[in-house]
Formats: C-alpha cells, structure tokens, sequence
C-alpha cells in the first residue's frame, strides 16, 4: 500500500541511517582521542580501573622524582665522606712523621690543625637542600629512633584500594662526623665505660681533652686485669736529714734481727667495729725467718769507697740495706713521702723516707719486722724496732668512678660488659652485667652506676654466689675488695685477685676527640692518637660502605619505579586504547553505509512523488 501519511521505507532508512551516524560519531571521536574507553560511560569498570592507574602513576612519579634527591642527598653525603678518608690518611702520615727524633712537634701540630679545618669545612658544606648527614643535631645518636632518617621508596595500593608509601630508613649515626651532643664518627663516644667502676686498668697521659685511655691488650687481644696482686708487708723509716752515718769510729755498727713472713700468734692489726681492734681466727703461718743483720764500714766500703764509711743520704743507706737484706729475701730502697720525687724541695712535711719490703720467699704470709735493734759508736739512720703486717686475704683497692652503660640499637640491653674473675690461680668464673640488669638491680632507667655504693651493690650480686669475699667503700672513690679473711689468709705479692678477659660488647670505640689532637702538647700521646686514627678511619670507611650500599639500592629502586610505571602506561592502553587500524577500517565501512543509507532514504522519498502522476 502506498500511503502519503505513513512511508515506511523511509522511516526504515531514516533509521538506519541515524544508528550509522552514531557509530561514525562514535569512531571519530575514538580516533581523534586515540581511546575507545573515554568516558565511564563507555565502559564504567575499565574507565575506573584506568582512572585509578593514572592515579597511581602520578604517584609513581612523585616517587621517581623524590628517589632522584634521594640520590642527590647521598652523593654528597658519599663524596664528603671520601674527601675525609683522603685528608684522615694524610693525617695519620704525619702523626707517624712525628714520631721521628728531631722533628717540630710544634710545626707538624700547626700541619694538623689546617687538616682538622679541612675535615669541618667538608663537614660543614656537605648539605644538599638543607639536609647535612655529616654535621647533625642529633639528641641521642644511640636512639634509633632519633637517628632514621627515611627515604621515599614507592608505593603500594593493596586489594582493599589502601594506599601507602613505602620508605627507606638509613641510619645517620653511620655517617655523621659531627653531632652537636657527640657521638659523632670523629668525637669520642660518650658510650665509653672507661675503667668499668674500677675493674679495669688504664695507663694515662696528662689530663686533657685529648687524652685518650691507652687500653691494654692481654694474650687474647682484649683488655688485661685492672689490678692482680696487693702490695706485700713493708715498714718505712725516717732517714734524718742532715745527720750522717760514720762508719769510722771504733767498732761502730748497727744490727737487727730480720723476721719476715710469719703471721703472730695474737694478729691484732685487722680494725674492728668503730676503729676498735679485732682478733682473727688463725690459720696462722709458720714459715718464717728470723735473719741477723749486721751493718759495718766494710759494707759501706764494699758499696762505694769513695764514701769513706760516712753515709749522707737515704738513697745511698738503703742501697747498702739492699745488698745486705737481698740474699735474705727482703729488698731495701729510698723513698719520698707521697711519691715526691727526688728533685722535689724536702719539707719537713715531706721528710725522707727508707723502705724494707718482704719479697715473700719463706711462706705465704706478708710480713716485715724489725727486732733487737742496737747501734754502737753511730746511730740508727732512722731504723726502729717496727712491724707491719701486710693486707689478710686477697685484695685490692679499686678506684671508682662513675660509669653509665649506654644504649645499643632499640634494644633494652644496650651496653654489656663480660668479665672473669679468679683469686689465687683458683678457677676463673664467668660473669657478666648490661644495661636492663644495672637498671633493675639499681632501681634506675639511665643504666648508671653513680656511687661507689652502687658499684658495691653491683659487684656482689655478681660475685658472692660464687666467692667468699669482702666488698666494701673505702670512700666515695675507692672500692675495697678482698677474699674473706676467714676463709682465706693468703697475702702480699704471692697472693692474687683478678679481673680479666674483660670484654665491652661495643668496643673497640674512639676515646678522645679528632679536633683535641694535639702532639706538640702531648707528645707522649703520639701511639694512642694513632691507634685512634685507625679506629676513626675505619669507622669512617664503614659508613662510606653504607652509603654506597644506599645509593646502590636507590638506584635499584629508581629503575624498578620507572618499570612499574611503565607497566601501568602499558596496562592502561590495554584497556581503553584504540585500535587505530580497526577504527580506521570501520570508519572506511560506516562512511559507505551512511552513504549508502543516503540513497536509500532518497528511495524511499522518491516513492511518494509517483502519487502525483495519478492527478494528472
């Protein structure tokens, strides 16, 4: 039927032609914007899939670049560092340059010191951005929490759609020279134990910042005991000054009776409660001596004849007692009261003194005295019928000084001191002390041992499960420490107490500060600050290590962002990329079905002019 309202093969071709319109707009737009996925119209699942990727890879980005002043930063840290190790090296050569006889300390300390300004000036303009890694302001350099510092590594999107950054935590105390609280790779370690309360022995230079503690080594590389042996017996007289021994007169001598090492039946020198004197239950000793001495002008002569048998001087007297008493087992020699040494003006406050001492060859007792005492035609040269006994039982006095065990890691232990102890050749047991015990025995947080009461107490919750020992202050800095005299009455230089094979957990460590050296000041110091140097360098080239293993990893890391953000570019196409070369050939396709849907609503159209024919 034809019908002039209703032409169905034009509204079929209108049709046809409208939905061949929409899929041409529809490839247009896909090639010109190069996505077949532009809106989330188009596909809502793989447009907020894309869109969350090219999120992520703005972040990536952030990521990549944040890496590359990562690697900025290290690089200076690294390329500072280098230059020290160089100046360090040269350093150490003119340390050792200085050993030389004849060289100007004072010249090579002026050699130094440009050095030293070297170091700080690299160690002050080693910053990038306003970060410095060598010169830091650090309030705990041992707190790991404190010293992390964190790098910008990637980051992450879980199955949940969390989003977070993952970083790269490096340590500063690895590398920082310099910390305004210490600590730094090139200042003394404020860690450092020194004598452990009074355990442990060192030999010390003047007192100066820049002395260091010359650590002892023993057999096994680590430090010797601090004391072994207590002084045996002696008894000291009073040379008098200005008075002299004549030898010459008729039948002038001086004799005595020597008794040494034995212990008397009725030993009242141990002090008891409130200075009163106390008796000590025996052993007693029995292996004595009692020797006769005898002093004329042959032995005067026999020492020196230009003397003429008149002795002046302690010095001279005691030498002669020397060659008498050695053969006996005692030793003489002149002495100064408190050490004074000879060239020092004698006061009457310091007068002359003469030492005889036990050597301990009959027993193990310590003792010294002098009996029957007689002078004809000449005096005495000071001696007096006298005894001392030596020290009952196996002790020592420590010298106590204050300590604090520090911080190692995050851990609670930190620091921790490993030591053996023995008395008389007996066994040695082990034992050992850190940081949570001192706190917990002490009733602090700080890991410090303050008084010589807490060292006490600290000693004996270690020794007294396993010795029976006397342990007490003396004073604020003296510790006595001794085996019960009850229970062991050995004494004097025969006898023995040790501390050993004590071990530091974080030693060996820098004690004493690179910028104090001084070798025209301390001179003497000159094998101690090389030793230093050594450690220092050491420590130095460990954190340039570090540094180098940092930057290796930013740079593995660097390369892995940039894949993965290449991974996600390639992701994304897959998803809403337009095939160009099907967008094309269906282009090529629709533009003839719209011309060909042209002709066919041109058709269908022409249907109706026919109509008109018939009213013709």
């Amino acid at each position: 039927m034809v019908s002039i309202l209703t032409n169905s093969s034009a509204i079929a071709a209108l049709q046809t032609l409208r939905s061949l319109t929409s899929h041409l707009d529809d490839t247009q737009q896909n090639i010109s914007s190069g996505l077949r996925i532009g809106e989330a119209s188009d596909n809502a699942a793989y447009w907020s899939i894309a869109t969350t990727m090219r999120s992520d890879n703005k972040s990536l980005s952030a990521v990549h670049d944040a890496l590359g002043l990562s690697a900025a930063i290290i690089d200076t840290a690294y390329a500072g560092l280098n230059s020290v190790i160089d100046i360090l090296g040269e350093f150490s050569a003119k340390l050792v340059a200085s050993k030389q006889d004849g060289v100007d300390k004072g010249k090579v300390q002026k050699e130094l010191d440009q050095l030293k300004q070297a170091v700080t000036g690299i160690a002050n303009s080693a910053s990038f951005n306003g970060q410095n890694w060598l010169k830091t302001d650090l309030s705990d350099i041992f707190d790991p929490d404190v010293t992390r510092t964190s790098l910008v590594a990637s980051t992450t999107r879980n199955g949940a759609g969390d989003f977070a950054t993952q970083m790269l935590d490096f340590s500063l105390a690895d590398v920082s020279l310099f910390n305004s609280t210490g600590g730094g790779l090139l200042q003394r370690d404020p860690r450092d134990v020194n004598t452990i309360g009074g355990i442990r022995g060192f030999s010390l230079s003047p007192s100066s910042d820049a002395t260091p503690y010359i650590q002892e080594s023993g057999e096994d590389g680590w430090m010797r005991p601090a004391y072994a042996n207590p002084t045996g017996a002696m008894v000291e007289f009073s040379f008098p000054e200005g008075s002299s021994l004549d030898f010459n007169a008729p039948g002038a001598e001086i004799k005595f009776d020597l008794i040494l090492d034995k212990e008397a039946s009725n030993p009242w020198n141990e002090t008891g409660p409130e200075g009163s004197l106390q008796e000590l239950p025996g052993p007693y000793f029995d292996g004595f001596k009692q020797l006769g001495v005898t002093i004329t002008k042959a032995d005067v002569d026999a020492y020196d004849p230009s003397l003429g048998g008149i002795v002046t001087t302690n010095d001279k007297f005691a030498e002669i007692l020397d060659r008498k008493l050695e053969p006996l087992g005692a030793s003489a020699y002149g002495d100064y009261d408190r050490g004074i040494p000879p060239d020092y003006l004698r006061t009457e406050h310091n007068p002359i003194l003469m030492t005889i001492a036990s050597k301990e060859e009959h027993g193990t007792g310590s003792y010294v005295e002098i009996a029957n005492l007689t002078a004809t035609n000449i005096g005495t040269g000071g001696l007096v019928e006298k005894y001392r006994y030596g020290q009952r039982g196996s002790g020592t006095v420590l010298g106590f000084e204050s300590f604090q065990l520090g911080k190692v890691g995050d851990t609670e232990e930190g620091v921790r001191v490993d030591f053996k102890f023995s008395i008389n050749g007996q066994p040695a047991t082990s034992h050992s002390f850190d940081r949570a015990y001192v706190n917990t025995l002490l009733n602090r947080d700080d890991g410090r041992v303050e008084t010589a009461g807490d060292m006490v107490t600290l000693l004996k919750s270690l020794l007294d499960a396993d010795w029976k020992l006397v342990i007490e202050a003396a004073s604020p800095s003296q510790i006595i420490i001794k085996s019960d005299p009850n229970f062991d009455r050995e004494t004097g230089y025969g006898s023995s107490l040790a501390f050993s094979n004590i071990r530091v957990n974080i030693e060996p460590i820098p004690s004493l500060n690179f910028l104090s050296i001084d070798v025209a000041e301390h001179p003497e110091s000159v094998d101690a600050y090389i030793t230093y140097m050594n450690t220092a360098t050491q420590r130095i080239i460990d954190g340039t290590s570090s540094l180098g293993a940092l930057r290796s990893r930013v740079d593995r890391q660097t390369d892995f962002v940039q894949s993965l953000m290449d991974a996600n570019t390639s992701g994304i196409g897959t998803l809403v990329d337009a095939d160009m070369n099907h967008e094309s050939t269906r282009l090529k396709a629709l533009q003839v079905q719209q011309q060909l849907g042209i002709q066919a609503l041109q058709i269908a159209n022409s249907q109706q002019q026919s109509i008109l024919q018939l009213f013709n």
